[in-house]
């Protein structure tokens, strides 16, 4: 095991430690070694293995959902054609049930979100040593698999969603539109700053809360893993029990990174159709 040549201490920040590429105090690039290094590089410093995996993960749901449409038939279908257009369906249901408006762009990003956040939150699932030690093997000494448990991966997601509810809300309303909405509800027209102030900070808590509720659960889940890793060194009996512990937490952990997509998927839905809605005065 790999904890047994590290401290408790060092076993665990060593698990979530990213892999930080970055200009040093000194003004050379490198790998950081540690995550004081990390933070010592600045805004600009890139988390490489959180920006690899999510992308590698971005390119299997393209292609395991193009392989089900070149394949797709109107006969009986294959299970992977029966699990995409399942999928389709059930996302295709929340849409419309949320969004009544004519949007093309809408449901497939719905789907999008909900299944490549799947996929990150899914990586939760691997043994916590069996990728880091591999990629120790080639001289990587940091890897983290999981990239939900990078807030710069799930705020980067929620910002995203954050502009696009800013570009339509604009677009449907104009900007005088958008402007008194913010300036003029729910108090009249006098108490504007008052309104301004607190709608603006519900306007930017859609992003923050969008972004940290799906960093928090997964960084939590995945500090539970590491912890119970840790029972492995103490003694069999402690092994067993930590065995137990794993297969446990590991079936009640498929339903939450399954329900922090949805969530994050849902609640996508949910800024974009608040974003179409038009009020009657303003």
């Amino acid at each position: 095991m790999a904890a047994e040549s590290l401290t408790t201490t060092e076993y665990i920040s060593h698990h979530l430690t990213n892999l930080t590429f970055g200009r040093l105090p000194d003004g050379t690039w490198a790998f950081a070694d540690s995550s004081a290094q990390a933070q010592s590089m600045g805004f600009w410093a890139v988390n490489v293995d959180s920006m690899v995996w999510s992308v590698l993960l971005g390119v299997a749901f393209v292609y395991l959902f193009g392989r089900a449409a070149r394949r797709a038939t109107s006969g009986v279908p294959g299970a992977l054609q029966n699990g995409v257009e399942m999928i389709i369906e059930f996302l295709n249901d929340i849409v419309g049930s949320i969004f009544v408006y004519k949007n093309d762009l809408v449901a497939p990003m719905a789907l999008t979100i909900f299944v490549w956040v799947f996929f990150m939150n899914l990586m939760d699932l691997l043994p916590v040593d069996w990728l880091p030690q591999l990629a120790g093997l080639v001289g990587i000494h940091h890897m983290k698999v999981v990239p939900t448990t990078d807030p710069n991966i799930t705020l980067g997601m929620a910002l995203t969603v954050f502009v696009l509810v800013l570009y339509y809300s604009v677009r449907r309303k104009g900007l005088g539109g958008f402007l008194g909405e913010l300036a003029f509800h729910p108090l009249p027209k006098f108490a504007a700053p008052f309104n301004l102030f607190l709608e603006g900070v519900t306007l930017l808590a859609k992003p923050l809360s969008l972004g940290l509720r799906l960093f928090g659960n997964m960084y939590a889940g995945e500090m539970i893993f590491i912890l119970i890793v840790l029972l492995f060194n103490v003694s069999i009996g402690w092994a067993l029990v930590g065995g137990a512990l794993q297969f446990a937490w590991a079936v009640f952990h498929v339903l939450i990174i399954t329900l922090q997509a949805f969530i994050f998927s849902v609640l996508t839905v949910v800024y974009l159709a608040q974003a179409h809605d038009i009020a009657e005065e303003h």
